[in-house]
């Protein structure tokens, strides 16, 4: 199929010639002039018409990073050259320029600047482009196949050229969802399926997809010799690659420039906006090439035990479709308006229809995904959000139901939810509709939740990371509710749940579970108490709604960790207080001197200990970076957990979690400290919107047990620490 397609259309994805001009300017090139390169990447950035009305006529590019490679040995960057009125790209070697590392972009909130004038680029302007038909892109770099590694080349007329040339026989059309968190394109006119890919790519896929059927002919052919069943499924399993390739031939994707590869479309679930966006070589050796994603398939195949297990799959409703009978259930439902997957089905639909649809014609009868009977509540598939949430709970509420009633007595229901909660209610503090409306359906049904338990099941790499994503699925453990459940005050609810959830939240912690996964995981424990009863009632006996009693959950679990501040030292008391109030920014010296003597401690000894920095009238704490590098904890007479936690995230960053583990040994029991002041911190962070610390904080904790296994792993002499100080000096 590669052999077949490239012989087809190989002509749009020709070599690049390196010439002796490009040598002149890069002596590392010297080496390649008069070869031809094969390309790995071509490298875009959008573009608008300049706001400026003195470069009306010129579309400048949106570009959030000039950097093509971090690679230590190997960095390179983008250039661009301004010049009457005009410019064009070229590339340099070597570690690449401040300027370089953020492009265009003038900040998240303040968009782009245009690179002839430097005049603000507004989210609004690229909308009122994008939406007119006047979005283009300007290819920034060649990537291509060197000796033993890349080699990044500047743009070819003759390559941007090649690219346009390309005309594609059919596109998807399908309508994306407009206004809808998930898809970031139609506010920038990008508005249906095929608006996802560029021309060259659409033939590419067009062409792919047409060989899968010309396979399954020659299938068929083999099949007189007794490879009958073997002819669809070889069909599905090119089909199901045609699709992977989709997800590395997109405008969509971007290029990772720390790993000098082509990310894929689906880093989350979502399709997002992508400035400047990689378009991949199906036919060449690297990154985002077809045969590699035939190779992830067949790898799976290989692995999979599916020789010695047998398991059947089907497809039903789970609100009206009878379920068996005294049967173990278990199930990941929808998350209320969290992700509208069947819409971002279509991406990968709209191929493998094409691909096979002769194959499997009663599997694509339809020319996207069904939509409507989706469990989800999204506004763009009912009149308003009060029938979005209407439908999600009265279709929740039957399947819950339809759960309750034909699950095995003797063993529980496990329903997988991670859902973060996000709100802030006035009224009732933190709380969230998502968790809110489904617990709602789950009690409805007679469900009672007997446990819970934060089960790792979340990829948390790359935009994760950087988002402070879910690690984690929240398992309910659900068993039907007796008949003769009593009922309970409000009071007796919040009392027992002040009993109950403590030690169920030190449980949690002990387990080290992440810090962004804390608060939902509580939910388990607090719900288990809610639920025990027919009904919470207040003092007018009216009910106790899931909501009030989420946030009665979340104003536990904040006093809990609250109190634990009272085991740490008097510095790390002044400190949290003050991080509270003012982050890692500039205080009053004069509010600090008093929280001081409040904690029974000094603006001076503070300082003297490094944890902050005192001038001008000014006090700001210092962020891990900018502590001692030679700090060592068995130097100090006096102990602090901010100290401890804080300089832990210093060298997580630059070394690691083996040189984290190297100050663990150093710190001995007190490492335990930092670990619980990461939840505190955490908290703080979340609640006042500090998402640069909330990701310290987070990271570190998860990283725990494998900083404590490494650490137990390595021996090493260190003096004692001595106990810290219940006063300062």
């Amino acid at each position: 199929m590669r052999d077949e397609a490239e012989r087809r259309i190989g002509h749009l994805y020709p070599k690049v010639a390196v010439t002796a001009e490009m040598a002149r300017e890069r002596l590392d090139l010297g080496r390649y002039v008069g070869r031809e390169l094969t390309v790995i990447a071509w490298l875009w950035a959008r573009t608008v018409r300049s706001p400026n009305p003195a470069f009306r006529d010129v579309h400048v590019p949106l570009a959030t990073t000039f950097v093509v490679s971090r690679r230590r040995g190997r960095e390179a960057h983008v250039a661009p050259v301004v010049a009457n009125g005009r410019y064009h790209f070229t590339v340099r070697t070597g570690p690449s320029p401040a300027v370089a590392k953020s492009g265009t972009s003038a900040g998240p909130r303040r968009a782009f600047r245009c690179l002839m004038s430097g005049t603000p680029i507004t989210y609004d302007y690229i909308k009122s482009e994008g939406v007119a038909g006047r979005m283009g892109e300007r290819m920034l770099c060649i990537v291509a196949e060197g000796d033993g590694g890349r080699v990044y080349l500047p743009p070819i007329p003759e390559q941007e050229e090649t690219a346009a040339a390309a005309i594609a026989d059919w596109r998807p059309d399908c309508e994306l969802p407009k206004k809808h968190r998930n898809f970031q394109g139609p506010v920038y006119g990008l508005a249906n399926m095929g608006d996802l890919f560029t021309p060259r790519q659409l033939v590419a896929l067009n062409t792919l997809s047409s060989l899968v059927a010309e396979a399954t002919a020659l299938f068929e052919q083999d099949a007189r010799e007794g490879l009958a069943d073997e002819a669809s499924t070889l069909a599905v399993y090119l089909g199901l690659s045609v699709s992977r390739q989709a997800n590395r031939s997109s405008n969509l994707n971007f290029w990772d420039p720390g790993g000098a590869n082509i990310q894929q479309v689906f880093g989350r679930q979502a399709l997002p906006m992508v400035w400047d966006f990689v378009e991949s070589n199906p036919f060449c050796q690297s990154s985002g090439n077809f045969v590699g994603q035939v190779r992830y398939l067949s790898n799976v195949v290989e692995a999979s035990p599916a020789a010695a297990n047998h398991g059947v799959a089907t497809q039903r409703d789970a609100q009206v479709t009878g379920l068996e009978r005294d049967a173990i259930y278990s199930t990941d439902p929808p998350y209320f308006d969290n992700i509208s997957y069947a819409a971002l089905s279509d991406f990968f639909y709209v191929w493998l229809r094409r691909s096979l649809r002769n194959t499997l014609p009663g599997l694509f009868d339809t020319l996207a995904v069904p939509k409507a009977e989706e469990l989800i509540a999204t506004t763009h598939r009912h009149p308003d959000k009060a029938s979005a949430d209407a439908f999600f709970m009265d279709g929740m509420s039957k399947a819950m139901r339809a759960l309750a009633d034909r699950s095995h007595p003797a063993y529980p229901t496990t329903i997988y939810y991670a859902f973060k909660q996000a709100e802030q209610d006035a009224a009732s503090g933190t709380a969230s509709t998502g968790w809110e409306t489904f617990l709602d359906a789950v009690i409805r049904s007679g469900f009672a939740i007997s446990g819970t338990w934060p089960v790792r099941t979340e990829l948390t790499g790359n935009l994760k990371k950087q988002m402070s994503a879910l690690a984690s699925s929240i398992v309910l453990v659900c068993r039907k509710r007796p008949e003769d459940a009593p009922l309970a005050t409000r009071r007796q609810f919040v009392d027992t749940l002040k009993s109950e959830l403590p030690p169920a939240l030190a449980h949690l912690q002990s387990g080290h579970i992440a810090p962004v996964d804390l608060a939902q995981a509580a939910i388990g424990p607090g719900m288990a108490v809610y639920t025990r009863y027919a009904k919470v009632v207040d003092a007018s006996g009216d009910a106790v709604t899931v909501r009030e009693a989420l946030a009665l959950i979340n104003e536990t679990l904040d006093e809990v960790l609250t109190a634990q501040e009272g085991d740490f030292d008097a510095d790390t008391r002044w400190a949290l207080a003050w991080f509270e109030q003012h982050g890692f920014e500039d205080g009053e010296y004069g509010d600090a001197e008093t929280l001081s003597k409040a904690k029974n401690t000094s603006v001076f000894s503070l300082k003297t200990m490094g944890i902050l920095q005192s001038k001008g009238g000014k006090v700001r704490l210092l962020i891990p970076l900018a502590l001692r590098q030679d700090w060592d904890p068995r130097s100090w007479g006096r102990v602090s957990a901010w100290l401890n936690v804080h300089h832990l995230i210093r060298v997580h960053d630059a070394g690691g979690e083996e040189a984290a583990a190297a100050l663990v040994r150093k710190l001995g029991s007190v490492a335990e400290d930092a670990r619980e002041l990461g939840y505190r911190l955490y908290a703080l962070a979340e609640r006042t919107k500090r998402s640069r610390e909330a990701l310290w904080y987070n990271g570190l904790v998860q990283s725990w047990p494998e900083i404590a296994r490494l650490a137990r792993e390595e021996t090493a002499e260190q003096a004692p620490l001595i106990a810290p100080a219940a006063t300062a000096d």
